[in-house]
């Protein structure tokens, strides 16, 4: 599989309306020169304007099990898909579910994809702990972001400088499964730690969307990758 960049673009003013434009343009600019598959992961409202615009898979950053009906207010998987989803994250820090509802999801995910030979849609579920990752794991997500809450949003501190061992003990654990890594991911630096440590790729957000010049700053983590 190819080396991955998750950009969550949260709700930040830099992430939104035709700023989120923007920055899926840059994602798509630096994936077709880099050769790393960059996924944009951006707020449902942003997503038919921008899966419109760019050739890139487009995630969004949330999804409910509900089926098409009377579900007033959830996020459904066929509305995002025809909105042009190809992933999205699940159990983010910042939006945490509890596991049985993980599973719902995936398990719809799985039944409405079950008689097409190449999967169209992938779930990331993001985890906070070891113990919690070990325990989705079992749910058979697509991918699994180990991100210790707190260090998400941090530009000092990363999870690959502080807790390196933990991303290879993950890796062993979930050998089935690729893991991303997240969580203050800010240099060149973390990402070699990470593929050392036999990550599949990493989740940023704050280090890219806030940057004074986001291109710079996604060409420098993309460099990492073949270096």
């Amino acid at each position: 599989m190819k080396a991955m960049i998750f950009v969550n673009f949260k709700t930040y003013q830099e992430g939104t309306g035709e700023k989120a434009l923007e920055l899926a343009k840059i994602c798509e600019e630096i994936a077709n020169k880099s050769g790393i598959e960059i996924i944009p992961v951006v707020q449902i409202a942003d997503l038919y304007r921008i899966s419109q615009q760019v050739k890139i898979p487009v995630w969004v950053q949330h999804l409910d099990w509900q089926p098409q009906g009377q579900s007033t207010g959830w996020i459904n998987l066929e509305a995002v898909v025809e909105a042009g989803a190809s992933g999205t994250l699940l159990n983010h820090s910042e939006h945490q579910i509890p596991p049985g509802t993980i599973r719902q999801v995936i398990k719809r995910c799985n039944q409405q994809f079950s008689n097409i030979a190449i999967k169209q849609f992938r779930i990331l579920v993001c985890c906070k702990s070891l113990g919690q990752a070990e325990r989705l794991a079992k749910f058979e997500p697509d991918f699994l972001a180990y991100e210790p809450p707190e260090l998400i949003g941090s530009q000092e501190k990363s999870v690959a400088s502080e807790k390196p061992e933990a991303i290879g003990n993950l890796v062993k654990m979930v050998p089935e499964i690729p893991v991303i890594v997240g969580a203050g991911i800010h240099s060149q630096e973390d990402v070699k730690t990470s593929l050392n440590m036999g990550a599949k790729g990493i989740l940023v957000a704050t280090d890219v969307v806030l940057a004074k010049d986001p291109k710079k700053e996604l060409e420098d983590l993309a460099k990492a990758f073949k270096s």
